[in-house]
């Protein structure tokens, strides 16, 4: 199962909750892409890396990564597009970004928020920034992936407001792995 939605939407606390409810691995692909000191991960080895993740009969993996998306998508059945209103998702990421600044909450590799996160403009140096410049672009792109013929084997589940995810989790259901 794939999670993908804009940062801030609450992608990282839905997945770790479907991942418990389906009895499987929680796979971040920022936890695999950003390398101590924010270093990125070249693409061959995140795409080889996300392969062997994704290799068990169950998993859910949360992110928007290009390089991979092929990779995760054809070994899913089913994408959760967590797409939340524009200031839901950017009153989340302002309030998650500002408390992870000040605590200094390490995220993955030894990285924490950088304090530019707060003040810059640009989207390369702030999460916020970068939420705000990329929220429609990931609309266009997973509302044309949904209606893509090459996608028509997963399942995929828009989920627009905090109810519809409640419902979503209240509803999903473990299918028991078929016998050969």
């Amino acid at each position: 199962m794939a999670v993908v939605g804009c940062s801030g939407s609450g992608k990282t606390t839905l997945g770790t909750a479907l991942a418990e409810l389906l009895s499987g691995p929680y796979i971040e692909l920022d936890g695999i892409f950003h390398q101590p000191g924010w270093t990125p991960l070249g693409d061959e080895e995140f795409q080889n890396r996300v392969r062997q993740a994704t290799d068990a009969p169950t998993w859910v993996v949360d992110g928007n990564y290009k390089a991979v998306l092929d990779i995760v998508w054809e070994r899913a059945d089913t994408v959760i597009w967590f797409d939340l209103p524009f200031t839901t998702v950017m009153s989340r990421t302002i309030r998650r970004t500002i408390r992870r600044t000040i605590r200094r909450t390490e995220l993955w590799n030894g990285n924490r928020e950088p304090w530019s996160n707060l003040w810059s403009l640009n989207p390369k140096k702030s999460i916020i920034a970068w939420s705000a410049t990329n929220y429609r672009k990931y609309q266009k792109r997973y509302g044309a992936a949904a209606v893509d013929p090459r996608w028509s084997d997963l399942t995929f589940v828009r989920l627009t407001t905090v109810a519809s995810v409640q419902e979503f989790l209240r509803d999903v259901t473990v299918h028991p792995p078929e016998k050969e």
